[in-house]
């Protein structure tokens, strides 16, 4: 519209100053000649008719350049204009294959995807849907081949088409693969929060809790979780590496992790009862019986207060009075009162044992309470009272199975 404007401009003008020569040299006494000689040739014209053959002239020929670079550029303009009209059509199947990808139609999105990737202005979106969508119908060959293809159009978007192939990875339950992409892409960038975020549901799948457990500060640090969350992942962590510890049956190992681990880590009961139940395993149970004592004084639990009694100590009187101190605020606490009758049977007090132990049952009856009690009446040589006890107690187990069942049943 521009150069439409500017021509008229142009011709105007021209044609007004061809006007006002020729009413100015009509005005003259000599209109004005012009001669052009060319060797035995010679032309004789008026100035007027020359300058009006010199325009016409100017325009023929501006109109031949004119039409000689519209040809010489319409091969290119025909190119771009199929190049538009095919980015038009990979952008609307773009769309198609995101609305059928969403929509659960994973082969019809596929092909869509792959058939107009190559002439697409985001051919990296086509191939990371389509590999979403191979996934999903379980073709593993196919996503793997769209990936390499995502990677290949995304030479400068490593990060994205890693975290889409660890993603995919982890949720086809390949785990290994997962984690070789992932640590590729922590050495690059060690502070991405998305890797970070992956990197640790990796760990937990592969239940690598060494690896999990070093990357708890670099979480924290990138705020990757939630506060509660974050706690939540120490706990299991921290449980774990205790439980793999305490195969190990080594207590200076145990007593060392046990060191290491953050003090609201320690609090948590799950946690100290699996410290102190290793420890107990391995014979050293009177090495943290002071701890476990600290421990039930500051948070009451029927797991902690079991371990106490397994312990074995070298002073049994003195770990009875110790857990008959407890009984001033938990005196109806039927695990405590099963509790003393086995502290009180390794002191050599029977006669407080049965008491405590009937007393217990008189509360809530257990299994481990008639066990204690048929033991105690096999130590004095009563075989009928043992054979009663345990009856009641195999009795008790059985209920509390059929119980069981009844409620998995429903």
């Amino acid at each position: 519209m521009k150069k439409a404007i500017f021509l008229l401009i142009i011709l105007g003008s021209l044609g007004s100053a061809a006007f006002y020569g020729s009413q100015w040299l009509t005005n003259l006494n000599s209109a004005g000649y012009v001669l052009i000689g060319i060797e035995q040739w010679s032309i004789e014209t008026s100035l007027f008719v020359f300058l009006g053959a010199l325009v016409t002239v100017f325009f023929i020929l501006y109109i031949l350049f004119r039409l000689i670079g519209w040809t010489l550029r319409l091969p290119k303009q025909i190119r771009k204009r199929v190049e538009t009209n095919k980015l038009a059509i990979s952008q609307q199947a773009l769309i198609k294959g995101l609305v059928d990808s969403a929509e659960g139609n994973w082969e019809d999105a596929e092909s869509i995807l792959i058939k107009h990737a190559s002439h697409s202005g985001a051919p990296l979106i086509h191939y990371l849907t389509a590999a979403r969508a191979a996934q999903s119908r379980g073709a593993f060959d196919k996503r793997d081949e769209y990936l390499q293809n995502a990677a290949l159009h995304g030479a400068d978007d490593e990060i994205v088409v890693g975290l889409t192939q660890a993603e995919l990875n982890l949720s086809g339950q390949q785990f290994d693969l997962a984690l070789e992409t992932l640590t590729r892409l922590h050495s690059i960038n060690p502070t991405h929060a998305s890797i970070l975020r992956l990197l640790h549901q990796t760990y937990q799948k592969l239940e690598d809790w060494d690896s999990l457990r070093s990357l708890i500060p670099a979480l924290n640090t990138q705020k990757v979780l939630m506060e509660a969350d974050l706690k939540l992942v120490e706990i299991e962590v921290f449980s774990n590496l205790l439980k793999k510890t305490a195969s190990e049956r080594n207590i200076q190992a145990l007593q060392t992790l046990w060191a290491e681990i953050p003090l609201s880590v320690k609090v948590m009961r799950g946690v100290a009862a699996i410290y102190f139940a290793a420890v107990i395993d391995v014979g050293a149970g009177e090495t943290i019986e002071d701890e476990l004592v600290k421990a039930l004084s500051a948070n009451w639990s029927d797991t902690l207060l079991v371990l106490f009694g397994n312990i074995q100590s070298s002073n049994p009187q003195q770990q009875l009075e110790v857990a008959e101190r407890w009984l001033i605020g938990h005196g109806n606490d039927a695990v405590l009162l099963m509790v003393l009758g086995k502290l009180s049977a390794r002191a050599s007090d029977l006669i407080k044992a049965m008491r405590y132990l009937k007393q217990s049952i008189s509360i809530e009856p257990s299994v481990q309470s008639y066990r204690l009690l048929g033991d105690l009446a096999i130590d004095q040589n009563d075989a009928t009272t043992a054979s009663a006890y345990y009856k009641e107690g195999l009795e008790l187990a059985a209920n509390a199975l059929v119980t069981r069942i009844e409620h998995l049943a429903v």
